[in-house]
């Protein structure tokens, strides 16, 4: 095999410029500008300073306007000689993005209409040897394409998108999504390059696994295309341990045996060791080789366990026979501009969800299928993925081309990641089964019927012949498809949306029971200075034009005002505004992720909506677009812990949030409960206190609990109808063998009622560390630096008066500012 890289000298231009363009265009361009490839027309234009900041307030709008044009890419190139001694050269695309007519030499070479498929070309009698020879791309606008193909089929879905994106195979949120501009950028996106193929190549292998005793087998399949066709080849398996010694295998093996293996485990559950398979195609005449496969694999068994049960149906990941509590987010695209997205910004944000205890992760369907490194990193740490294939709140029209074109979509994405350890499942799409169920976006009785022929048989299908070990799930949420009551809280995955949505109190977490949530959610406004990187001061008004178009979810700056008005006084400042919509984000997913918890068996997954943003926003995220931590982030590490302590209480906020009811009685009461979410049996001691508004204490208990490996242990519900809700809390903490493992407090009323006395705040620096100092009772304590890009081992905690210490994980303690509850005023 030859390669020869085609990612130098590029040029791009635009190929029309009436006024559309002009809303956004810093200059015209009316001839080419250097391109960068991998890249994007967005991109292209921003790094030129052609464009402005679609980011920018509105500047979306002129953005999306561009988009009405067609774009052209352009390079020259000079082919090396080796290319040429080859039996065939293929054009090859890992990426495009999305309507392209392909040139070479100003032959038409092929065309492409599909962003999440590799495109291939035979150019062996197109390519000229020792001459220039010119390659472009012609991409056409996707916003006419959907406009008019709307026009002619009806397929609707998502309102927050642009009419007609289920028409185009296209990242679906690129059209807008409720937490995402419409931002349909265009470019080759992904790598492009020339191969020579000699006599032969390798297409792809497949891996299987049996595992017995203290041995696994590991079974090669091996999808070869050969020039000419009747060309005989051999290939020899390397297996790398993971301690870096290596062992061949001629002959063609089928069948490798691994004694002794060492097991890949998810986060916190053991390590991640990863064995390197190397398969090398021979040439049976010469013994020449002339291809390679390789990559890294763990070895593991994963799963799904459905079992029937006193509840319903189980819904478990199990791991190597060990049936795993799935803690962790929603994925979405990192960025609107696809090729700014890197190994090292995804790094980043995969080692917070480690650091943060996630051991599961889903990719949302409307996105794109994340790139091969994302997959690299979930493998070393642990973090097992959730995969849904890019179909998302949309309905499709099921036609022979569509089915072709679809077909070659997951045969190209599941032969590419099939391999990796930490990919758990295959999902079918996000929340179709449910909608469709409903009529919802449904133009025909055809469109329902194509959505079982899709999802349930189709899609299976390819899973089953392309990846026969892996577990398929036709739709999330689902009980396991046909319509039989999608959302189920009782059997498969379930999407709660009452909290939030359906503007029900945090409480209502408590009524549900959900085998496996793998959606809900609460919103929050990002860090004040990442608001500043897309406002003028006078936009810094939650209802301001700007601050609502960055905000997605149609009215839910007032959605997020009017919880705030339940659990907080009125902050008069804009900053504290933002500090507080963040506390009720974290406290809203707390009080739903601690519950599962403390029901795991009959719940076993909370994973929340979402992880990060697409671009700056007021969003559900836990990490904004600039990768700060929200409280949430803060929480999430705390309530995912393998080790964890948490209250079930009764008070004011479990009953009756009205100050005039006639009845104000009700029941104040706690009950403490430790989760094990580790393989070991944990020997601990809770200590627990009712302390006044200034953290004095008036009672006080302890108790040694034995936590069996996963599981949780409950300790005796405690009461006390005389316990003053208003200036009484009651603090709680969990230690093993004599060190503090956890630490919190519950009030009993609602933050707005209880009286906090000013716990004057204070703060030392030492070295990478920040020691804070209370008063009194201080809830939700915040540290941020000022550029507010602090990451710390603790943040947005409880203190009880004394100090605590944190370490600076990343900035800088300078221009340090603290605040608690009591600032909200």
């Amino acid at each position: 095999m030859k390669f020869f890289s085609l990612h130098n000298g590029w040029e791009m231009k635009i190929i029309g410029g009436g006024p559309a363009t002009a809303l956004i265009m810093r200059e015209a361009v009316a001839d080419y500008i250097p391109a960068q490839v991998p890249g994007s027309v967005y991109n292209d234009l921003l790094l030129h300073k052609k464009m402005a900041d679609p980011f920018w307030r509105d500047n979306e709008d002129g953005a999306f306007a561009l988009m009405e044009n067609d774009f052209e890419y352009k390079c020259v190139f000079i082919p090396s000689d080796d290319l040429f001694q080859c039996g065939k050269i293929i054009l090859h695309f890992d990426g495009l993005d999305t309507l392209a007519d392909i040139y070479l030499n100003g032959i038409l070479t092929g065309k492409a209409f599909n962003q999440h498929r590799v495109w291939e070309y035979d150019v062996t009698k197109t390519l000229k040897k020792d001459e220039k020879n010119e390659l472009r791309v012609v991409f056409h606008s996707p916003n006419a394409f959907v406009r008019n193909a709307y026009k002619k089929v009806k397929t609707d879905g998502s309102s927050d998108c642009y009419d007609g994106f289920p028409q185009l195979r296209k990242a679906h949120c690129s059209f807008g999504w409720d937490w995402g501009p419409r931002l349909p950028d265009a470019g080759i996106w992904r790598p492009v390059k020339l191969i020579g193929i000699e006599k032969a190549r390798i297409k792809n292998v497949l891996i299987t696994q049996e595992h017995g005793k203290n041995a696994v087998t590991l079974r090669f399949n091996t999808a070869v295309e050969t020039v000419p066709p009747d060309v005989k080849t051999a290939y020899e398996v390397v297996i790398t341990s993971p301690d870096g010694t290596s062992r061949s295998y001629g002959n063609s093996p089928e069948n490798i045996v691994i004694h002794n293996p060492e097991l890949w485990w998810c986060n916190g559950f053991g390590k991640q060791p990863l064995y390197t398979a190397r398969v090398n195609l021979i040439d049976a005449e010469t013994g020449n080789t002339l291809d390679f496969w390789e990559r890294r694999i763990g070895l593991r068994t994963i799963t799904v366990n459905r079992k029937k049960d006193r509840w319903g149906e189980s819904f478990t990941a199990e791991l190597n026979g060990v049936r795993i509590f799935s803690m962790g987010a929603d994925y979405i695209p990192e960025d609107s501009i696809f090729a700014r997205m890197n190994p090292e910004r995804t790094r980043k944000l995969l080692e917070y969800c480690a650091e943060s205890h996630f051991n599961s992760i889903r990719v949302w369907g409307g996105g794109f299928y994340p790139d091969d490194y994302f997959f690299d990193i979930c493998d070393e740490l642990g973090i097992l993925v959730w995969q849904d294939f890019m179909f998302a709140c949309a309905v499709y029209e099921l036609t022979c081309d569509f089915e072709e074109n679809i077909r070659a979509e997951l045969i190209d994405t599941i032969t590419r990641i099939r391999h990796h350890a930490s990919l758990a499942l295959w999902c079918g799409n996000n929340e179709m089964e449910d909608f469709v169920d409903q009529w919802v976006w449904v133009s025909s009785h055809k469109q329902k019927a194509d959505y079982i022929k899709m999802y349930e048989y189709l899609f299976p299908k390819l899973v089953r012949e392309y990846d026969p070990e892996r577990f398929y799930w036709p739709s999330s949420p689902s009980s396991g498809g046909s319509f039989d009551k999608p959302n189920d809280p009782d059997r498969g995955d379930a999407h709660y949306w009452e909290v939030w949505h359906g503007n029900k109190p945090f409480s209502e977490y408590r009524k549900y029971f959900f085998r496996y949530l793998s959606e809900f959610g609460f919103q929050s406004f990002p860090a004040v200075k990442t608001i500043e990187s897309f406002t003028e001061p006078g936009d810094r008004n939650i209802f301001s034009y700007i601050m609502e178009k960055h905000q997605r979810n149609s009215a839910a700056n007032g959605k997020i005002m009017n919880y705030m008005a339940q659990y907080f006084l009125y902050p008069t400042r804009f900053d504290t505004l933002v500090y507080a919509s963040q506390l009720l984000q974290a406290e809203a997913i707390k009080y739903g992720a601690e519950h599962f918890r403390r029901n795991r068996g009959r719940c076993m997954g909370a994973v929340y909506w979402q992880l990060n943003d697409i671009w700056p926003a007021a969003s559900w995220s836990s990490i904004d677009y600039f990768h700060r931590w929200k409280a949430l982030q803060y929480y999430a590490k705390r309530f995912f812990a393998p080790l964890m302590i948490s209250c079930h209480e009764e008070g004011m906020l479990t009953r009756d949030l009205n100050v005039n009811a006639q009845d104000k009685r009700y029941e104040k009461s706690f009950r403490l409960c430790v989760a094990n979410e580790t393989r070991d049996n944990r020997k601990t001691e809770v200590r627990w206190e009712i302390r006044d508004n200034t953290a004095a204490v008036r009672e006080s208990g302890k108790e040694n609990v034995t936590v069996k490996a996963l599981s949780q242990a409950w300790l005796p519900k405690i009461e006390r109808p005389e316990l003053d809700i208003f200036t009484q809390y009651l603090s709680y903490a969990l230690y093993e063998d004599g060190d503090l493992v956890q630490e919190s407090t519950v009030i009993f009323s609602v933050p707005k009622f209880f009286r906090y006395q000013d716990p004057k705040l204070s703060y030392t620096v030492d070295g990478g560390a920040i020691t804070v100092k209370a008063e009194s009772y201080a809830k939700c304590v915040e540290i941020r630096n000022g550029a507010e890009d602090l990451i710390l081992s603790d943040n947005y905690f409880d203190m009880n008066a004394g100090e605590k210490t944190v370490r600076i994980l990343s900035g800088k303690p300078a221009g340090l500012k603290l605040r608690s509850v009591y600032d909200i005023k």
